[in-house]
């Protein structure tokens, strides 16, 4: 095996045998005719790989495309069912925070488990103990039961020891960042520190800033086999369309649903938020009784649409709705993903079931966790009101700038009526709704862009 390629992959495979039922088992094992009573789960299916030594790999992909899967098999805690595997050097591998931790014993008995299990020597362990103390921030408990630790605490510790046992390969999946923002930084800095002495570091994780960011190759996992690796670029590209649906306008053109028999109803000067009147005539739509009118109702079209997030959260009476939208870049290209500073529209489709005013639209963007980045809405704005006619479609344009930084956020939109005591009453409320993939300059972080710049001036005349 090459010194250059510590890790190497030749045809692997992983199937599991699923058993609907616990006696299948039994039945499988003393059936004389050799029947089979199992289905076969392919996890991973022909991986090659050879990994450079010193490359920063990201392995990305879609839960259940077999990220951890193949991680383990690697670090050798999971035997492949079929292929070849070779891994030269010391791993020291975070595939779950505390596993190898026993929680009665101390903190300092298990640095020592710990790191007896990754084949590190007690001698080893005396030198760089207080490393590890030091590097955990919690030398106050090291001598306390780790049962007594809360959860932070506990990852901590185990991020400490994995990290800093001078590993040849480190891996890790999905736990590059635990504990509050000052070990965050201690942890990406550490991080920093193997890749400069030439270690190879794998990680798994969902987030495609941080592979663009760290990595110098990458790895699309999808059903079990490599969709693409190499530039993390292009690899992050190729996942993020399969996510949120295809960006060149050829493949998906979103223009067609919206159609061009569009009234405009220019109502306010502001570019943040218009709406259209529209003659909705496609047949996407279904009849249904309201009150006295047979309305053609539209059905919802939103899970059809490029960045719907399928765990949107949604109230409201509506009697008016949203069923349909679309995102655009600058002169109305669609696209599934954006850029630092691009200007974006989001039009979407607003239908009356009954007729309405007073009506208040709003907007807001949240990162992942739910932190509100930015919100607003018609009356804070002060346009004043809106409304429509029973059976009557309005398009509402949200038109902002994306002054982000890298990053994934939710796009959350809403209807409500004005009751004169700002107490709004939900008519269409969807929240995170539509996912906003950002990309841009990687070595920025926090949440919002600034169009940050910085020059020198020799003059000391200010």
């Amino acid at each position: 095996m090459s010194s250059d390629f510590p890790i190497e992959l030749s045809d692997i495979g992983k199937t599991y045998k699923i058993y609907h039922r616990p006696i299948d088992r039994i039945r499988e094992m003393y059936s004389l005719k050799r029947r089979s009573y199992h289905a076969d789960f392919q996890a991973l299916a022909d991986v090659n790989l050879a990994i450079p030594k010193g490359q920063t790999v990201g392995i990305i992909g879609p839960n259940g495309s077999g990220k951890s899967t193949l991680l383990e098999i690697i670090c050798g805690t999971l035997t492949p069912t079929r292929g070849t595997k070779k891994v030269q050097g010391r791993i020291s591998a975070l595939l779950e925070l505390g596993a190898g931790f026993n929680p009665a014993f101390s903190g300092r008995e298990n640095v020592y488990l710990n790191a007896s299990l990754i084949g590190i020597s007690k001698e080893e362990i005396d030198a760089r103990f207080d490393q590890i103390v030091e590097f955990s921030g919690i030398s106050d408990f090291i001598e306390h039961p780790v049962s007594t630790y809360s959860s932070g605490m506990y990852v901590r510790l185990a991020f400490a020891v994995a990290i800093n046992t001078d590993p040849d390969i480190l891996i890790v999946d999905e736990a590059l960042a635990v504990g509050d923002i000052r070990f965050q930084r201690k942890c990406y800095r550490r991080f920093a520190e193997l890749q400069k002495a030439g270690k190879t570091i794998l990680f798994v994780t969902h987030s495609v800033d941080l592979v663009q960011a760290h990595c110098s190759n990458a790895i699309y996992l999808k059903n079990g086999k490599i969709s693409s690796e190499g530039d993390p670029k292009q690899v992050i590209q190729e996942y993020l369309e399969d996510m949120f649906g295809p960006q060149s306008p050829d493949e998906r053109n979103l223009a067609a649903v919206f159609g061009t028999s569009t009234q405009n109803r220019d109502l306010d000067n502001s570019p943040e938020l218009d709406f259209q009147s529209y003659d909705d005539n496609k047949p996407d739509t279904e009849r249904r009784k309201h009150g006295k009118d047979d309305l053609s109702i539209p059905s919802d079209q939103f899970a059809e649409r490029q960045n719907y997030n399928a765990a949107e959260y949604r109230w409201g009476e509506q009697k008016a709705f949203f069923y349909d939208y679309k995102l655009e870049e600058g002169g109305g290209n669609p696209k599934s993903f954006f850029s630092t500073g691009d200007r974006i529209r989001l039009a979407a489709k607003v239908f009356f079931t009954t007729s309405l005013d007073r009506l208040i639209y709003g907007f807001t963007i949240k990162t992942v966790d739910g932190q509100v980045v930015f919100g607003s809405n018609s009356r804070s704005r002060e346009m004043g009101f809106f409304g429509g006619e029973s059976g009557q479609t309005v398009i509402v344009n949200f038109d902002f700038v994306c002054s982000l930084v890298p990053g994934d956020y939710f796009i959350s939109i809403g209807i409500a009526a004005d009751d004169d005591a700002r107490d709004n009453i939900a008519i269409d409320r969807r929240y995170d709704a539509i996912c906003l993939p950002v990309v841009g300059h990687v070595g920025d972080f926090g949440v919002s862009d600034l169009s940050f710049n910085l020059h020198v001036d020799p003059d000391l005349n200010f």
